[in-house]
């Protein structure tokens, strides 16, 4: 997952408090950091997008292969 693919996913996901949710909440998967904290310090955007997931209950279903423009075959 890329960067931009990741703020897609989170503006598919959470709308407009997305932006929030990245600057406010704190994330214990990621080493209790925000969502911005964390990909500023290099984790990787697919593993701060899955402990996001993780955090605000997303369900399985809707955790893998958002943010892309097209989906792989």
């Amino acid at each position: 997952m890329r960067r931009s693919e990741f703020r897609r996913a989170v503006d598919d996901e959470f709308g407009a408090r997305g932006g929030a949710l990245l600057d406010d909440l704190v994330i214990p998967g990621i080493g209790d950091r925000t969502a911005t904290d964390a990909l500023d310090a290099g984790i990787p955007p697919r593993e701060v997008w899955l402990a996001l997931c993780v955090e605000m209950d997303v369900p399985e279903a809707r955790r893998h292969g958002v943010g892309r423009l097209e989906p792989r075959r």
